[in-house]
């Protein structure tokens, strides 16, 4: 299969790559694959494990090799002789310059970046830009994933943003102000009938008017925010206090990380929308709101090791009050990347077995799914399993 990342030089997108390759040549084996799982042994029937790449970027390096040697060398989060076996296939991969409207002020972090708006283009001559790009590289076989940096809570307006008439509409008017990067790619990769994913708590498709073209266009996508670190524990450990009718009062999350995402991440703007998605969990999962923190500080040696302290304050039995701690400790790069390519090959999967409109039943993947409040761990397996048996069945 074809898979186009948006963030394609980013360290998730560069060690996607590396990995893909990696088992591809026989390197390395699936552990951290939900697909390579035995409930989901029939995927390699509808889509084999064999990836090509391209993608967008707004650090315009000379090719992905280079971009996950940058990675690497800050890093080290594997072995030097994966380095060096997928260093051919890596090179081919070239991005495409992209789009960071309205990504906030954290984008200017990342260094040097170069965007289409800063030739000038209006919005309509972005979106044929980025479909151009998309349409060379796609076939029947193509998924977009978004895992650029994390935008800003946008200027949500019903005129725009509720129909796929009124989006369009923006985008002809050159209404800059209601439009963002994820929205821009999400509409173009759906319009061309390519199943997304959004693995960023970016808005993406997840507005009414991309569900409705989603959904005309018979094509799958799900999101948002890929849950790989802290928030996976949290809502596989907060349904274990409401199964012993524990009830939590106070649950604190102090989470640190370095590399691009924490730079960008250290803006206030861009931190928002992150803590938001994070937020939300504990209240689906419990069905009432304890007191609650959740920080996100930016932590410059740390790179991409992402460490998360959590306390939990918990009444049991007579009243009394307990206490649990966790820590969270590991590189955001090797947890995140396998579920991009977990993600792209479901969604593949569900285009050939005819599913249109928002993937329900990804919710396994992320911190807040769209169009369902399942949020714990365990029943959200159950449903992915559920899904795929029926499909494959089918």
């Amino acid at each position: 299969m074809k898979l186009w990342l948006i963030g394609a030089y980013g360290i998730v997108s560069t060690t996607a790559m590396a990995g893909a390759k990696a088992i591809e040549n026989g390197i390395v084996e699936k552990t951290g694959l939900v697909t390579a799982l035995e409930p989901f042994s029939q995927i390699d029937a509808f889509v084999p494990f064999k990836f090509d790449f391209g993608g967008h970027e707004i650090r315009m390096l000379p090719n992905a090799f280079l971009a996950l040697k940058e990675h690497w060398e800050q890093n080290r989060h594997f072995d030097h002789e994966i380095l060096k076996a997928v260093r051919s296939d890596l090179e081919k991969v070239v991005a495409k310059k992209g789009t960071a409207l309205n990504c906030g002020s954290g984008i200017w972090e990342l260094g040097k970046i170069e965007t289409l708006e800063s030739e000038g283009l209006a919005l309509r001559e972005i979106v044929d830009r980025i479909t151009k790009d998309l349409r060379a590289f796609a076939d029947e076989e193509t998924v977009v994933v978004n895992v650029a940096s994390t935008e800003p809570i946008p200027k949500l307006n019903e005129r725009y943003h509720g129909s796929i008439e009124g989006f369009e509409e923006m985008i002809d008017s050159d209404a800059k102000e209601f439009a963002t990067a994820s929205m821009l790619y999400a509409y173009s990769a759906l319009k061309l009938r390519l199943p997304y994913a959004n693995f960023t708590p970016s808005v993406g498709s997840s507005i009414p008017a991309l569900k409705e073209l989603a959904e005309e266009e018979n094509v799958p996508h799900a999101g948002n925010d890929g849950k790989t670190g802290e928030t996976l524990v949290k809502t596989t450990l907060a349904p274990m206090f409401a199964y012993r009718n524990l009830r939590i009062v106070g649950w604190m999350s102090y989470n640190i990380l370095g590399d691009y995402d924490g730079r960008v991440l250290s803006a206030k703007d861009n931190r928002e929308s992150k803590i938001m998605s994070k937020d939300r969990v504990l209240e689906k999962a419990l069905g009432y709101s304890p007191f609650s923190i959740t920080e996100i500080d930016y932590f410059p040696s740390l790179a991409d090791n992402k460490t998360a302290f959590d306390f939990i304050h918990f009444k049991g039995f007579l009243g009394k009050l307990m206490k649990f701690y966790f820590i969270w400790d590991a590189i955001d790069a090797i947890v995140a990347s396998p579920l991009i390519l977990d993600i792209a090959r479901f969604l593949l999967f569900a285009k050939k077995s005819g599913v249109g409109g928002v993937v329900k039943e990804l919710a396994f993947f992320f911190k807040s799914p769209m169009d369902c409040d399942v949020v714990n761990t365990h029943e959200q397996f159950l449903m992915l399993k559920r899904w795929f048996n029926q499909l494959a069945k089918a």
